[in-house]
């Protein structure tokens, strides 16, 4: 029985994979264990940037905020049952805590499975900073700014007069997106919401991170129709939405449903239908600023020509007609007017999305989104309307496709991923993640977050508005959906320190210390917690189907149908190995899992090492070899 190692504790070493996968590429220029750079240089040779002055993007901090993203987290999460909704068959997943130590525990079990990232990050406008990194003791640090532990640690104001009012900003997100390109997909994408202050720094470090070959657009979203002085000379109308791929090259291509006012200007033409179906018609005269290339004559059935710019070129319309593609219109006064057909079915009737983004939504329909959610109590300032997140989802996702939004605020992509499986018959997941920031810290809450929840006795945070929004959704949904089977549910994780305990060797009393580390799991933590810290140590789903069953009186948890059994129980006697073993051995072979079965005990319920080797001996006779114990 093998002993999962010292670094249970921790999430995935990225700077160790990284170093491994350098050494599976380039072995010769590794001298025991040691990366040897000048020969590093000789391999990779003129793709060496030797110039002291490069372009790029520099601050102060980048180099520690860089290194501290390939720094393992030493949290877990925590299940939380009692917050979800259907916990045992969902698949969505909601996240309590701070996102830069989640997404470094969710790098194992995600990494290359997300299809689409959206965040709406706090674009620096000189309000209260709730994302201060502290680099010697994240988690405490996290307990802390979230009233868990009362250090009197305050949330600071990031004022342009501080010095470094730029580099904070940067140095928040850096680390965060490093570790939210793992986790896409190689077909994936991921938009961020911004406005004008942090723009031009958001494009740099996205082009340092994704690369320039994978930026796609900065979409210009239309917030509100007035108000808002966004200088002294302007009104601010408009935010914007960057787009950058994983790898272009895999990427699939975007397309949207037309909006009802991309509608209006086709005209339904119900009685041409060839073989082909019915076909919507639209002008194939441009009204766009002149290109010369576009200007050419168009012979119409009458002999005469029309002159004027096109929408496509003279090659490109002599295909058109080729193909049956060309309709020539003529009115009453014998105008004639050509136009391209659109057959209905053509890319499910979908077209390409625009850059800017001017009818879809406004901020105000956010508003109204969730009042409608919560009873019309105003809980949440300035959330991202729904049909907005929905848009963002239809142009990028479908089938089963994994959504992440790690700011997530109030929730509003989880009700959009949710509502939109509702009307197209899909299977989108959503992973949220929030901080548990209290509304009293927070400018983006109002009044109406304590009228909804005055019952509640417990301070109320953002995190729980999210929760709360995911749930209503989820209910109006399960009342009025009579089409399809809709995941309504979510399971519920809240972040904490590891359920392992930390080895001090600072402690004076070395044997005292050692008597207390024989037992190494928190005396607090639950079965359950240990149960989901195994998933992310081996790389499973938190939402992975998870069975348990009473053999030999000893609770057995079955993983993924027989991917991992694993038994927390304190105390296992010699009289209930073979029992246990061979009830555990059966299950498995009931499950007949696709993958090798990993299976794990408590290490402590063991009386000597003789009844490890007599239980592992029993398992390995089936052909189970992968014994670990904790």
């Amino acid at each position: 029985m093998e002993k999962l190692d010292e670094n249970f504790g921790k999430s995935e070493d990225i700077l160790a994979n990284n170093i491994k996968q350098l050494k599976q590429l380039f072995p010769e220029a590794f001298t025991e264990g040691k990366i040897d750079f000048e020969v590093l240089k000789q391999l990779l040779g003129e793709y060496i940037d030797t110039n002291e002055e490069k372009y790029g993007l520099n601050w102060f901090g980048k180099k520690k905020a860089r290194q501290f993203a390939l720094t393992p987290s030493l949290g877990t999460l925590r299940p939380c049952p009692e917050k979800s909704v259907d916990w045992e068959t969902t698949k969505n997943i909601m996240i309590e805590g701070d996102n830069l130590e989640v997404l470094k525990l969710l790098q194992k079990s995600y990494s290359n499975k997300i299809k689409l990232i959206y965040i709406d990050p706090p674009y620096n406008t000189g309000s209260d900073f709730v994302y201060n990194d502290n680099y010697s003791d994240s988690i405490k640090h996290y307990k802390e700014i979230t009233g868990q532990l009362s250090d009197g640690v305050t949330i600071t104001s990031n004022v342009e007069s501080s010095g470094r009012y730029h580099t904070n900003w940067l140095n928040m997100m850096l680390p965060r997106l490093t570790l939210a390109r793992n986790l896409l997909r190689d077909d994936g994408l991921i938009m961020i919401s911004i406005d004008d202050h942090e723009l031009h720094n958001l494009l740099s470090i996205c082009n340092q991170l994704f690369g320039n070959e994978n930026y796609i657009a900065t979409q210009v979203w239309q917030k509100k129709t007035s108000g808002g002085q966004h200088s002294s000379t302007f009104l601010d109308f408009h935010e914007y939405i960057v787009t950058y791929a994983k790898n272009i090259e895999s990427l699939t291509e975007l397309r949207i449903s037309r909006s009802e006012k991309q509608e209006r200007s086709f005209t339904m033409v119900d009685e041409y239908q060839s073989e082909r179906g019915k076909y919507l018609l639209s002008p194939l005269k441009s009204w766009l600023d002149e290109r010369k290339t576009l200007i050419y004559p168009i012979q119409c059935p009458d002999g005469s020509f029309i002159k004027t710019q096109w929408i496509c070129s003279q090659p490109t319309f002599e295909q058109l007609k080729k193909e049956g593609r060309i309709q020539f219109k003529q009115n009453s006064k014998g105008e004639w007017a050509i136009y391209k057909k659109q057959y209905s079915q053509e890319n499910d009737g979908k077209i390409k999305p625009p850059s800017l983004i001017t009818d879809l939504a406004y901020t105000a329909n956010g508003k109204r989104d969730i009042k409608d959610v919560f009873n019309d109590f105003d809980v949440f300032s300035f959330p991202k309307p729904v049909k907005l997140m929905k848009y963002l989802c239809e142009m990028a996702t479908n089938g089963n496709d994994i959504i992440l939004d790690f700011f997530a605020g109030s929730g509003t992509m989880a009700q959009a991923v949710m509502e939109l499986n509702q009307s197209d018959g899909e299977s989108r997941r959503f992973i949220m993640v929030q901080l548990p920031e209290s509304i009293a810290d927070s400018k983006s809450q109002n009044d109406g977050a304590a009228g909804y929840f005055s019952d509640q006795s417990n301070p109320i945070n953002v995190a729980d508005i999210c929760i709360e929004r995911i749930r209503q959704t989820g209910n109006r949904i399960r009342e009025h959906n009579n089409i399809h089977s809709i995941d309504t549910g979510f399971r519920v994780f809240i972040l904490d320190s590891s359920n392992i305990k930390a080895w001090d060797p600072s402690v004076l009393d070395v044997e005292s210390n050692i008597e207390e580390f024989i037992e190494y799991i928190k005396p607090d933590r639950s079965e359950e917690d240990i149960l989901f810290e195994l998933l992310l140590k081996f790389g499973l789903d938190l939402a992975v189907q998870i069975e348990s069953r009473d053999i030999a009186n000893k609770q057995v948890y079955n993983v993924g149908y027989g991917v991992l059994l694993v038994c927390l129980a304190a105390n296992i006697n010699n009289t209930e190995i073979e029992p246990l073993a061979h009830g555990m051995i059966e299950w498995i072979k009931e499950q007949n899992p696709e993958a090798e079965t990993t299976i794990v005990f408590r290490d402590s319920a063991f009386a000597d090492d003789v009844a490890k080797t007599n239980i592992t001996a029993i398992f390995n006779q089936y052909g189970f070899l992968n014994i670990r114990s904790l």
